[in-house]
């Protein structure tokens, strides 16, 4: 499940597609030889991924007598291919999707296909997500997978510091004391890892949790990036570098935590199976809170599938995303993503597992926010200007003043 961003060009394509007149094909690509309706499915895996992804497809064919469904890689041009394909009218019937605020113009609504099959159908898919795939209070996609963000700590730093392991309730102030310690009794090892290029629409989450956001509810940067909130987010970070307990990483904080130069760092499930198969001794706990503020807040990336709105077999598309959604598939993808539906997570006892139990209290925990992305427009442009004022403030050769830099972005949008 990869977040990537949309290209200049990509977006060119999309736009000089929806204003050209194509010629169109007198044969009906809809439908088989055999008569079945035809569902174009793209993903962006390949590899593994992909012949996961094959015999799932190979399950629903077997299933139906009147759909047949054919699996399209797009790899590392998945954003490219989709924007072409929907300028030219040949999308695919039904396609993985993220970057709903972009791409909303092209995909069919489908609140009125969720309502048909009943309150409990929507209910089984956990709330917070349901913002993720959607546009403006439209839905456009169904949840695939998830990926929150929690705590990783090495076992083994925090036995040498003599420190008990960091718990559920922990501040940000008890990060700071822990690293503190760490770097001072654990030769060669600094108690924080965090990257200087940190994603903007990452970062966000701290802000959420911090009691602000990059904007309001009506997109103003002014007086939210720039908020006395959104500066001690900032000065925390920074001073913890400055202050020489943590560091700031130019190639992210997985490689240092596997060498034992970290012992502490946020991120999501990626790093799961690089530990493990490194046999690296770590714990997983919730995000830490800011004190005296509400439960920390994550920011998830969520991989979902969404329809064609050009789709000639939107029923039987509709009949696809479902059972790509649905409890069977779920099952068959846990360890390769987080299912999304209540009942797989039940029946399959996640919640008992200590390495995933702490990214679903997140998940839980972060209800009701909305990223900037999906309320302003123009984000690809944002996200490069925030990602520039970021490395300002952490990047080791400039440390800048947090305050002077976020109201220097602020005021620009």
């Amino acid at each position: 499940m990869k977040v990537k961003k949309i290209i200049s060009l990509a977006l060119s394509m999309l736009m000089v597609g929806v204003l050209a007149t194509g010629c169109g094909s007198s044969k009906d690509e809809s439908v088989t030889k055999d008569g079945k309706q035809k569902i174009r499915f793209s993903t962006w895996d390949s590899a593994k991924d992909l012949d996961q992804q094959q015999k799932l497809v190979d399950k629903f064919n077997a299933s139906q007598d009147e759909i047949e469904v054919v699996l399209e890689s797009y790899g590392n041009d998945y954003d490219t291919k989709i924007t072409a394909s929907m300028g030219s009218g040949d999308a695919p019937d039904v396609m993985y999707m993220w970057n709903y605020p972009v791409y909303s113009g092209k995909l069919e609504p489908i609140d009125s296909y969720i309502e048909k099959e009943g309150e409990g159908y929507k209910d089984n898919f956990y709330e917070t997500l349901w913002p993720y795939h959607s546009k403006d209070g439209t839905t456009f996609g169904l949840p695939v997978g998830f990926v929150t963000s929690s705590l990783y700590y090495n076992k083994d730093i925090f036995d040498k510091a003599g420190l008990e392991y960091p718990t559920s309730d922990w501040t940000w102030n008890d990060v700071i004391k822990a690293s503190e310690i760490i770097t001072e009794k654990v030769d060669g090892v600094k108690g924080y890892g965090f990257p200087i290029k940190t994603l903007p629409y990452t970062y966000e989450m701290y802000l959420w949790s911090n009691g602000t956001a990059y904007v309001d509810k009506d997109g103003n940067f002014d007086g939210n990036l720039n908020s006395k909130e959104a500066v001690e987010v900032f000065d925390m970070f920074q001073k913890m570098n400055t202050d020489g307990i943590a560091a700031a990483l130019e190639k992210g904080v997985t490689e240092d935590m596997l060498g034992g130069k970290v012992a502490m760092s946020v991120n999501g499930t990626w790093p799961i199976t690089n530990f493990d198969e490194a046999g690296l001794n770590y714990g997983i706990v919730e995000i830490p809170a800011f004190e005296g503020k509400h439960d920390s807040v994550s920011v998830l990336n969520s991989a979902g599938v969404a329809m064609s709105k050009d789709s000639k077999n939107k029923e039987a598309a509709w009949e696809f995303m479902k059972f790509w959604t649905g409890e069977e598939a779920n099952r068959d993808r846990i360890g390769y993503e987080l299912p999304s539906l209540k009942s797989v997570v039940e029946s399959e006892k996640i919640m008992e597992d200590e390495k995933y139990k702490p990214f679903y209290t997140m998940l839980e925990q972060s209800k009701g926010y909305t990223p900037t992305s999906f309320i302003v427009d123009g984000w690809s442009e944002i996200d490069e200007a925030l990602g520039l004022s970021f490395e300002r403030i952490f990047n080791p050769s400039a440390l800048e003043k947090p305050s002077e830099v976020l109201n220097e972005v602020a005021k620009q949008w």
